[in-house]
This record gives C-alpha cells, structure tokens and sequence, in this order.
C-alpha cells in the first residue's frame, strides 16, 4: 500500500513542481518521474539542513518531494540554459 503512496505523492509533486516552476506539468509519467527523483533529492537536502518534516505524514512527504523537484527544474533548467549558449 505503501508503493501505492509513493506513486501518487511523486505524481502530485511533480505536477506542482511543474506548475510552479514552468506554469504547466509536464504529463503523468514525467511529473512521477520529476516527483520521484525530487523526494530523493528533497529528502537528502532535508535531511542535510536538519529540518524536520515529520516523515510518517502524507503532507510532510509532499513537502519534501515538491521542494526537491522544483530545485531539480531549477538545476535542470540553469544546465538547459548553459548548453545553448555553448551551441
């Protein structure tokens, strides 16, 4: 049931990651995509600058997943923008 969690959590993060960073998603399997690697990514930069978003609940998981996902579209977006004025 768990997994179930996951998959729905990472897909609302990385629509509201989407919205928040380009104003649209990106569809279902790269919003689950963004929003997996974004809770990792959350997660560690979480756990790196002590804070505390009671990980047992839905909300602090959604938290921690769309903070990591927007700074992975800020990461991703700042790599975009290098490797076209290198072209």
């Amino acid at each position: 049931m768990n997994f179930i969690w996951y998959i729905i959590i990472g897909a609302v993060a990385g629509f509201a990651a989407g919205k928040i960073t380009k104003g649209k998603g990106g569809g279902f399997c790269l919003n689950l995509l963004i929003g997996i690697i974004g809770s990792v990514l959350g997660g560690w930069l979480f756990g790196v600058l002590g804070i505390n978003t009671n990980e047992g609940s839905i909300m602090g998981n959604l938290v921690t997943s769309t903070v990591g996902a927007i700074v992975l579209l800020c990461l991703v977006s700042v790599f975009q923008k290098k490797d076209l004025k290198n072209k």
